[in-house]
């Protein structure tokens, strides 16, 4: 049975458009509050008119989460205007795409940064409140790239890989303290995320391929992240690993 949000406090990164735009509404409509973080204040404050429209009292977090610093100073800014945060939502990413022997090792290593350091660093800052209450969600954002790995994304599947070992163990680290760990392992999803490929073939390949399909959409994805966070406090859903119908891998 789903369980409504209200007076629960939700963080979300990467919120400035696509699957974090989509999730933040989704946990407004539940009845949450809701914290919105990304680079583009711009999106953030046209996001939350939206949010604001559904009760959730949005909290603004422009941030550029390429910095630990600044990953781990969103979560003390939502403690510090609503009291607590009982929801992270770990999504902030970008994706590069190009092979191994041509790649832009400085690109790759924002991607690191921002997949995984970011995701870590904003855990940490969390985990200090949701483990004194004893209680929380933290829903990380992977992707069927972290279950199977191709060519063209040996680094792009690094970090999706990452992500899901890094909240297996994150799971098993604070189970005791009745803290839930999610995964959300989504297949292709018509959202701005291929506008960041830099090789302009391997950006077109793809974008044939998934044009091919009948997409996710980013109220899909949204709709498993509020299911995960939604369920009576007894049951945690460790991983949802969703494909469009049409996706072959």
């Amino acid at each position: 049975m789903s369980q409504r949000l209200d007076s629960r406090i939700a963080l979300v990164t990467g919120a400035s458009s696509g699957i974090g735009e989509a999730t933040a509404i989704a946990l407004a409509e539940a009845g949450a509050k809701v914290a919105i973080a990304a680079r583009r204040k711009d999106r953030l404050d046209e996001l939350a008119k939206k949010l604001a429209k559904l009760g959730a009292d949005p909290l603004v977090l422009p941030a550029d989460l390429l910095d630990e610093n600044e990953a781990q100073r969103i979560v003390g800014d939502t403690e510090a205007h609503y009291g607590r945060l009982d929801i992270l939502v770990n999504n902030a990413g970008v994706m590069y795409l190009e092979p191994v022997a041509d790649a832009d090792l400085g690109r790759w290593r924002r991607m690191l940064e921002l997949n995984v350091l970011s995701m870590i660093a904003s855990t940490q800052a969390a985990l200090r409140g949701m483990r004194a209450r004893r209680e929380g969600d933290i829903v990380n954002i992977a992707s069927t790239a972290g279950r199977i790995a191709n060519p063209n994304a040996a680094a792009y599947s690094a970090t999706k890989f990452g992500v899901v070992a890094f909240s297996e163990a994150l799971r098993r680290e604070v189970y005791r303290d009745h803290i839930r760990v999610s995964v959300v392992e989504p297949g292709v999803v018509a959202t701005e995320l291929r506008d960041h490929i830099g090789d302009a073939a391997v950006k077109d390949a793809l974008n044939a391929w998934a044009d091919g399909m009948r997409q996710l959409q980013a109220v899909d994805v949204a709709e498993a992240i509020r299911f995960c966070v939604t369920r009576p406090a007894h049951v945690c859903i460790n991983e949802v690993l969703m494909r469009p119908t049409d996706q072959d891998r």
